[in-house]
C-alpha cells in the first residue's frame, strides 16, 4: 500500500530504488545512504522497517500498547505471527519479539503491539514506562509459523495466557473482520480481573458477535469470570465440551501451556494444537561442576567458565554480541562456535565437538569451547 501524503511513504517511490543502488551506496560512502536519509526524516531508510510510535496507552498497571507507523518497507504480516523490535536504550540496541495484535485488515498503515512489563524484562519495562509518541523504533519482517492459517478452519479455540493474548487477540480481530460465521470460543487465563489486557474490547466483541464465546478464568480469589483457577481438563471439558472438534491456537505462559499440551497429546489430538511460546521455559544448567574455559577467538579473550550461558559470559567478558529475546526464539545472537561441546539449556541436548552456528543465549559450554566473536 502507498499513501503519497505521508512523509514517512517518501521512499515508496521509484527514488527508493535509486537509492538502494550501488552507485549510490559508493557516492555515500564511508557512511550508509540510510544515514542521510534519516538526517530528513528518522523512519526513512533503503531497507530498513522503521516505525514511529504514534500512540501509548497503559490498559493494565503493567502493561503498555504502542501504535506504531511503519515506513514503506513494512510488508505485513498473518494474524499470529511476530516482529523483532529493536529499540536504543542507552546507546545499546536491545531487540525483543513481539506479536502484532491488530486485525490483518486494518491495513498498514500502523501496527499495534502491547507488552507486559515483566519483574526482569528489561526492554518490556523501558516501553511501559518511558514510551512516548514520536519515538522511533526498528522492526524486522513479520516471521512465525503461529498464523492462521489461508484456508479459516470450521471451528475455532483460542486458549492464552497473560501477555500471550496478543497473537490470538490479532487473530479473533482478523476473523471478525472478515466475518467469519463459524463458532470462536476465546479462552483466556489472568490472576485477576484487573490484569486483563483487551478486556473491554473482548466483551464488546462477545456481545457483538454471537459466534464468539468469552470464557474469561481468573486464579486470584472468586472474581467475576465465567472460568474460575488454573487450566485443567475437567474446567476444559465442561467449559468446551467439543474442544477435541476446534483448530487451536495456544499462547501463554509455559506451565499452562505445558498442561494444554498434555491434554490433547493424551487425548491423541496433538495435530489440532497449534502453539506459540513467548516466555523461556525454566532452563537445564548445572553449573556446579563447571570446567575448562571459554574463549573469544576474534577478540582475544579468554575466560574460566562459570556455567552460565555463553551469552552471559560473553557479556561478562565485556563483550556486547547482538542479542535479542535471550530465550532462544528470535536467533538474533547465533554466533559461531568454532570448537568445544555446548548443551542447549531448554532441551538439554549436547552439540557436535565441530564448528557450527549456535544461539548462545540458549548454550552452556561443556568444557572448553571457542567463539568466533
Amino acid at each position: 500500500m502507498i499513501a503519497t501524503s505521508s512523509p514517512t511513504r517518501f521512499l515508496s517511490t521509484g527514488l527508493r530504488r535509486v537509492l538502494g543502488s550501488r552507485v549510490a551506496a559508493a557516492m555515500a560512502a564511508p557512511h550508509s545512504v540510510d544515514r542521510y536519509l534519516e538526517l530528513f526524516d528518522p523512519t526513512w531508510s533503503v531497507n530498513e522497517v522503521r516505525a514511529e510510535v504514534t500512540a501509548v496507552r497503559h490498559q493494565t498497571a503493567d502493561s503498555v500498547t504502542l501504535t506504531l507507523r511503519p515506513n514503506a518497507n513494512w510488508q505485513g504480516f498473518r494474524a499470529g505471527q511476530f516482529v523483532r523490535l529493536t529499540v536504543d536504550i542507552d546507546g545499546v540496541r536491545r531487540t525483543r519479539c513481539y506479536s502484532p495484535a491488530n486485525s490483518v485488515h486494518a491495513g498498514n498503515e500502523h501496527i499495534e503491539l502491547t507488552t507486559k512489563a515483566h519483574p526482569t524484562g528489561f526492554v518490556s519495562k523501558f516501553l511501559r514506562d518511558e514510551a512516548r509518541p514520536g519515538m522511533i523504533v526498528t522492526l524486522s519482517q513479520a516471521d512465525g509459523s503461529f498464523a492462521l492459517p489461508q484456508q479459516r478452519p470450521e471451528r475455532v479455540l483460542l486458549i492464552s495466557g497473560g501477555s500471550g493474548i496478543t497473537p490470538v487477540m490479532a487473530m479473533l480481530r482478523t476473523l471478525c473482520d472478515e466475518g467469519y460465521t463459524g463458532r470462536i470460543t476465546f479462552l483466556h487465563y489472568s490472576n485477576a480481573a484487573k490484569d486483563l489486557i483487551y478486556a473491554a474490547e473482548l466483551a464488546e466483541i462477545a456481545a457483538r458477535y454471537l459466534n464468539v464465546e468469552l470464557l474469561r478464568a481468573f486464579s486470584e480469589g472468586a472474581q467475576c469470570g465465567e472460568l474460575q483457577g488454573l487450566f485443567h481438563r475437567e474446567q476444559l471439558a465442561t467449559a468446551v465440551p467439543d474442544y477435541a472438534e476446534a483448530t487451536t491456537f495456544l499462547c501463554g505462559p509455559p506451565g499452562m501451556m505445558k498442561a494444554v499440551q498434555k491434554v490433547w497429546t493424551e487425548d491423541g489430538i496433538g495435530e489440532r494444537l497449534h502453539l506459540e511460546n513467548f516466555t523461556a521455559a525454566t532452563p537445564v544448567i548445572d553449573s556446579t561442576n563447571a570446567e575448562g574455559d571459554v574463549r573469544f577467538a576474534r577478540s582475544e579473550r579468554l575466560a574460566a567458565n562459570n556455567g552460565a550461558t555463553l551469552l552471559d559470559q560473553a557479556e561478562a567478558a565485556g563483550l556486547r554480541p547482538e542479542a535479542g529475546c535471550r530465550m532462544g526464539i528470535c536467533h538474533t545472537c547465533t554466533c559461531r562456535k568454532l570448537s568445544g561441546q555446548v548443551r542447549d539449556t531448554r532441551t538439554g541436548q549436547l552439540s557436535d565437538s565441530g564448528d557450527e552456528d549456535i544461539q548462545i543465549c540458549v548454550s552452556v559450554p561443556v568444557g572448553t569451547v571457542t567463539l568466533d566473536l
